[in-house]
């Protein structure tokens, strides 16, 4: 989902309950992790352009709504609102198009753990911006197993695709497109500081999304395609209630009331959360080297995000 700026998202709220941050946390853990096995089943259904297009656009619709009946504004100045299309495109439009596209042809417990590694491609770049944060040692540490890691994981669909499986290779290579371009965005996200609370951002950022991917699909007359039979409905439905509108309502009540560098464990518990559904829903049996690589992605991305944790708090 989109990357926040947690300052547009204060607000007079009742305090958080412990109870509350519970039950967000369990949110944004699972149905963010469910996500990746609900996109295998809709992908074997749906064109990955028309899946994330009406996905999108009936998620931001409902958000949108609701917070047009919480009150808040809605429409702001043309350069404000071409930024939130912009993000938008980048983070849904593109990168996680990259995903749907790649779940087309790879397991989705291997595409959950190579995108999993986004935290390390966000630490990498950001160090080179005009006031990005050093990565500490440990950090540097976990970058490099995970990195390793990824090669691991991605030794087996290489070596099939090397040996003639085109498909296998055009689907790594869009998922690797795509966690670079949700990398851009995440940080054109968070730089730009756009005056706008961060569910409307969000409902924007994912109806100009939709609309697009779902224009552009219609353009490359990919209705047909489009089976909306029961599994395809289910998946559709899932990932609409509870990946983009559920579990990103939990990821903004915990930006809210706990530090961000704590909100950002999702990252390497949703990709937990994925291999093992699609082990029990999908039957997916990983390789042994895609389990070690999974370890190491794991090991990795917790050591970049509570070496960050660590920074900050010092600098605090």
């Amino acid at each position: 989902m989109a990357s926040i700026n947690p300052e547009t998202s204060r607000s007079a709220t009742r305090p958080a309950t412990r109870l509350s941050i519970v039950l967000a946390f369990a949110s944004v853990y699972f149905f963010w992790g469910s996500t990746y096995t609900a996109i295998r089943i809709g992908a074997a259904e749906m064109p990955a352009l028309l899946l994330t297009g009406v996905r999108f656009t009936i998620a931001g619709a409902i958000l949108l709504a609701w917070c047009r009946w919480r009150g808040m504004r809605l429409v702001f100045p043309v350069k404000t609102m071409l930024m939130l299309a912009l993000i938008g495109l980048l983070l849904l439009g593109c990168g996680n198009l990259g995903l749907v596209y790649a779940e087309e042809t790879l397991p989705s417990g291997l595409s959950s753990l190579i995108l999993a590694v986004t935290p390390l491609y966000v630490a990498l770049i950001e160090m080179f911006l005009p006031g990005g944060e050093p990565v500490p040692p440990r950090g540097w540490l976990g970058m490099a197993i995970g990195f390793t890691g990824l090669t691991a994981l991605l030794w087996p669909s290489l070596r099939m695709g090397l040996a003639g499986n085109r498909s296998v290779l055009d689907a790594i290579l869009a998922l690797l497109a795509g966690a670079l371009v949700w990398t851009i965005g995440s940080i054109l996200s968070r730089r730009t500081r756009l005056p706008v609370n961060s569910f409307v951002a969000a409902s924007w950022q994912m109806i100009f999304a939709g609309v697009f991917n779902t224009v552009l699909g219609s353009l490359l007359g990919q209705w047909p395609q489009f089976h909306l039979n029961r599994p395809a409905t289910g998946s559709l439905a899932w990932l609409i209630t509870g990946g983009s509108l559920l579990g990103y309502t939990g990821f903004i009540y915990l930006l809210k009331h706990v530090p961000v560098a704590k909100v950002a464990s999702y990252s390497y518990v949703n990709p937990m959360v994925a291999v093992v559904l699609g082990i029990l829903i999908l039957h997916e049996r990983p390789e042994a080297a895609e389990f070690i690589g999974m370890a190491a992605v794991v090991i990795a991305v917790f050591l970049l995000t509570t070496a960050q944790m660590k920074t900050k708090s010092r600098a605090n």
